[in-house]
């Protein structure tokens, strides 16, 4: 049984790996092929810009998210105030509202002729160019709305590991008479040092991946920057070397993470994890860490949201007609679709680990789920490159054997945008069923194969039945994750064909924001539904840690 097991699914996991990497593996091979005119005009004029203005946006983001991520994580784990119990939820609202969409919506509130500055010249009297506004449509407003959507990334880390931190280290620094700020800054700040950087390196992978925000905002990046090549230009090649190097930054960034997870050198001294004695904070300090946290949540969510409401019952009799319900059933379809795809293979693939965890195995998995880590616009490119080439070549033969033409078979179809989709989320859905699968204990597999279940039979009648609640998990964030993405959408999509999320972008694009907003605010509703079911598993494990002692 085990070789026949070896045989086929060995096999079979090496082969699915190599056929997610094909994207990956595409761009790679790009940075060989030998550069054109347009790849030397680029190198003379725009790539400085854009290598310039993507480490500003991602040092800025990454000040940002973890200036907020930080201190909100380490108040509403360490701290009591007024609104603590709500705040700890709350705080996850703002990953449900795309970055893109609260760039749109700051924009229509804060350009010069939204309501916000038309208040002011009303009121005062001044004129353009008679008084000072922040500029929306600039790095700094890319930075801010980024900054407000990712920062849940290093709060949620953050605030894991400040209530997973030994009790006895924390009241040791008491007992040396440091202050909350000392224990702060001297004790758990290093001690959560590598979940930080975790945080932090997902949020930055986030920023790099982004074009719908630094496109609506003009900013000339890696993600705009292919965009142009490709359709400006026509030229897959030079679109393909940008891609690349873009690569390069979010290699670097998990490279990073990796060398702070195994470098740390602070460790907890205890195993204890009883509930620490809170800081009580009192007067003008809880004051003050009430506005720290409920800042970001405003911005963050309840703000745009709102505004997305009133230009919603402004505008929804004209927008929500016959096309309107066709964008939701192509978002639905595409996001279900995708999901389901995902999850049956994150099955395949993790359990096929499990059964299997030879380095072969353990390699081709971790290769097959690395693309959640590569940008959706680099993985367009990645994917049109090889389909186009096989369309070519399916037609070409067509036409010689039978002397019809075949068309588009791959590219330029639902096929490629679904092969991206999965590409690019299969991680989040295999990592949610490899946690599942581990709490199944290995003797459930020892008593199956003792009555004779074949590997499948184990795998569809004892596991995935134990695995409902990771299934379902799974199947919903990459529902929702489909539902936002933009960039793999735009290149990838056949002609004529829209989700709830272009459609967003283009009227946006438009400046008709007022009638983007009915879309975007159905990808927001959509949206919130990992976030309260994330909320509600927090609030359970914090319950059970704190009835419990290790």
């Amino acid at each position: 049984m085990k070789n026949i097991t070896n045989r086929m699914w060995r096999p079979s996991i090496v082969g699915t790996a190599l056929i997610l990497s094909v994207p990956i593996l595409t761009i790679v091979f790009s940075v060989f092929e030998p550069p054109g005119e347009n790849w030397q005009h680029l190198k003379d004029t725009v790539l400085p810009e854009y290598l310039g203005n993507s480490l500003l946006l991602t040092f800025g983001v990454g000040a940002g998210t973890l200036l907020i991520g930080v201190s909100t994580a380490w108040l509403t784990a360490m701290c009591r105030f007024p609104g603590k119990s709500l705040f700890v939820w709350l705080l996850l609202l703002p990953m449900a509202m795309p970055a893109y969409i609260v760039a749109y919506t700051y924009t229509g509130m804060f350009d010069f002729a939204g309501p916000v500055q038309t208040t002011i010249r009303d009121w005062t009297g001044w004129r353009y160019q008679e008084y000072y506004f922040p500029q929306i449509r600039s790095m700094g407003g890319a930075i801010s709305m980024l900054s407000l959507v990712l920062y849940p990334y290093v709060y949620l880390l953050g605030r894991s590991t400040f209530l997973e931190q030994s009790v006895g280290v924390m009241e040791v620094s008491r007992t040396l008479d440091c202050g909350p700020w000392t224990v702060f800054y001297r004790v758990a700040l290093p001690l959560a040092r590598p979940a930080l950087v975790t945080g932090l390196s997902l949020a930055l992978m986030e920023t790099l991946a982004d074009y719908g925000t630094v496109a609506y905002f003009g900013l000339g990046v890696f993600t705009t920057g292919i965009f142009r090549t490709w359709f400006g230009l026509g030229d897959y090649t030079s679109a393909a070397k940008l891609a690349a190097l873009l690569m390069l930054f979010v290699f670097a960034l998990i490279i990073m993470e990796r060398f702070s997870r195994n470098k740390a050198q602070y460790h907890n001294s205890s195993g204890k994890l009883t509930r620490f004695s809170e800081y009580r904070l009192q007067g003008f300090k809880a004051w003050g860490a009430f506005a720290i946290c409920a800042i970001p949540i405003f911005l963050g969510f309840f703000l745009p949201a709102a505004q997305l409401s009133l230009w919603a019952l402004e505008t929804w009799s004209d927008m929500v007609d016959d096309s309107f319900f066709e964008l939701i059933r192509n978002s639905f379809l595409l996001g279900f679709g995708a999901a389901l795809i995902s999850v049956i293979l994150a099955l395949f693939l993790g359990y096929g680990k499990r059964m299997l965890p030879g380095k072969t195995t353990i390699l081709s998995v971790r290769t097959a789920s690395i693309g959640y880590a590569i940008p959706g616009t680099v993985i367009a490119v990645g994917v049109i490159i090889p389909f186009a080439w096989l369309d070519g070549r399916i037609d070409a033969f067509m036409q010689s054997s039978f002397g019809i033409s075949s068309g588009l078979i791959l590219s330029g179809t639902i096929v490629a945008v679904m092969f991206a989709y999965v590409v690019r989320f299969l991680a989040i859905s295999l990592q949610t069923v490899e946690s599942g699968l581990e709490k199944i204990k290995p003797s459930m597999d020892d008593a199956a194969r003792s009555l004779g279940c074949l590997p499948r039979e184990t795998l569809f009648k004892i596991h995935i039945p134990l695995m409902k609640s990771s299934t379902l998990t799974a199947l919903m964030i990459v529902f929702v994750d489909v539902m936002k993405e933009l960039p793999a959408t735009l290149i990838l999509r056949p002609f004529d064909f829209n989700t709830l999320a272009v459609r967003a972008f283009e009227l946006a694009s438009d400046e008709r924001l007022a009638d983007s907003s009915t879309a975007a605010l159905t990808i927001v509703i959509v949206g919130l539904l990992p976030v309260i079911y994330l909320s509600k598993t927090i609030s359970h494990s914090r319950l059970d840690q704190g009835n419990t002692e290790i």
